[in-house]
């Protein structure tokens, strides 16, 4: 099954002062947003296989759009992270069915890795609501410095029966971080924790 895309929208935020202090160079977070029809909104399937491909598709296509709103290659993306918002007609559990099974192997080969789990939310959502996308290293999930999200909306989206799926990349941890941890250089991305 393919995704019937109604929009998408690539957002770019760089951080250029955060407390005060100027961040050389800006960190940069960049989500690209695809909303979808959700093909089963409104009844109850209990095979949700049919739209894991709809999350394969999406892994490739969200994933390709945010490496290109970095500007960078995509072996160089430091975080990662997904998320989806579910319209009033859809369930949860479809929001996990693209998000889970097969969305993030596409994008750990546009990164050219990505040992760690892939962090997640879903919601269930009406148009216009913000909804977070949790974000994390993308080798080693211990590095502190990059345990952050990225907050996105689509005013018009998820109506009833849609649903919004994110994908969220950054090339960099949250600026000035200073609270321990693992450190990026530091990373061996064998085992997705350190």
């Amino acid at each position: 099954m393919s995704a019937k895309i109604r929009k998408i929208i690539t957002v770019l935020e760089e951080t250029l002062i955060e407390g005060g202090k100027a961040v050389t160079p800006p960190t940069r977070r960049a989500a690209a947003i695809a909303v979808i029809e959700n093909p089963f909104a409104g009844r109850y399937v209990e095979d949700l296989e049919p739209i894991y491909a709809i999350g394969e598709e999406l892994g490739e296509l969200l994933g390709a759009r945010a490496i290109a709103a970095l500007g960078i290659p995509g072996p160089e993306v430091e975080s990662f992270g997904k998320a989806a918002a579910v319209g009033a007609e859809g369930e949860l559990e479809h929001a996990a069915a693209i998000l889970h099974p097969k969305l993030g192997a596409p994008l750990r080969r546009l990164l050219g890795k990505g040992a760690s789990l892939i962090p997640s939310s879903k919601k269930r959502a009406g148009p216009g609501a913000t909804f977070d996308i949790p974000l994390g290293h993308k080798d080693a999930a211990y590095v502190r410095s990059h345990f952050d999200g990225m907050e996105v909306r689509v005013s018009d989206a998820p109506r009833e029966n849609e649903i919004a799926v994110a994908v969220a990349l950054t090339d960099s941890g949250r600026p000035h971080a200073r609270v321990g941890g693992l450190k990026k250089e530091d990373v061996k991305g064998e085992d997705g924790l350190r």
